[in-house]
């Protein structure tokens, strides 16, 4: 079998394209779905059960469905509902890229709030009764200690959401966004070269996992070196 660099070379801006939009995807996922995690992390670690028991429905539930089924839901399920299609909300609604972003940055919240719980948890109680030795109300410990103390730890489990949510944003393609996934799935509906396509798609999503596999050590390195093991 000899691969044909000259349908992929020429087939090269489809994929850059691609690779554009899933960037686009991953960042806005990642942003929105660590923005609704904060709070939801919060409230699982909330001693008061209807708060908590509320974070933790959430998190259940999405974290036990298929990412797949919940795009469906989202691009194709609402707009069964007649109410839908004549809200305001329709003209995003009816958008593939608004559609997956939101399908994805609901399900990265799930599990990036049950890292951010996890880690809060962790928390050293000497930190805790350190910060209230010297008065800081409860929202400054949040604010100041147990939050930035929490994410640092979490680094490493995020890191690995990350990197899980770069290889769902492949499923965008099935909702008619080109995507890497999508480039491949034109350049093979076009030239019925599975393999080349394929192969290269898979090139793309190696050489972005290398790049945030990298980013994240050096964040780990810069923020997580206290936690490192003492030299004699």
């Amino acid at each position: 079998m000899i691969f044909d660099y000259n349908v992929i070379w020429a087939s090269m801006p489809l994929y850059l394209d691609g690779l554009l939009t899933t960037l686009k995807l991953l960042a806005i996922s990642l942003f929105f779905g660590l923005l609704a995690a904060l709070p939801l992390g919060l409230m699982r670690v909330s001693k008061q059960p209807i708060v908590n028991g509320a974070a933790w429905l959430y998190t259940y539930v999405i974290r036990g469905t298929p990412m797949l089924v919940q795009l469906f839901l989202i691009y194709y399920g609402l707009a069964q509902f007649e109410a839908v299609r004549e809200s305001f909300l329709w003209p995003l609604l009816s958008s593939a890229t608004f559609c997956a972003c939101l399908a994805f940055a609901i399900n990265t919240s799930a599990y990036t709030a049950e890292i951010i719980a996890g880690s809060l948890k962790a928390t050293p109680n000497g930190e805790i009764e350190a910060a209230k030795a010297m008065g800081m109300s409860r929202y400054k410990l949040y604010r100041r200690i147990l939050l930035p103390s929490a994410l640092r730890r979490a680094l490493p489990q995020y890191s690995n959401e990350v990197i899980m949510m770069l290889q769902t944003t492949s499923l965008a393609s099935i909702v008619t966004l080109i995507d890497i996934t999508g480039a491949a799935r034109t350049v093979n509906a076009q030239f019925y070269l599975p393999f080349e396509a394929y192969i290269t798609a898979g090139a793309f999503y190696l050489c972005l996992t290398f790049i945030l596999v990298r980013l994240f050590k050096l964040a780990e390195r810069r923020w997580l070196s206290y936690l490192a093991p003492r030299k004699h």
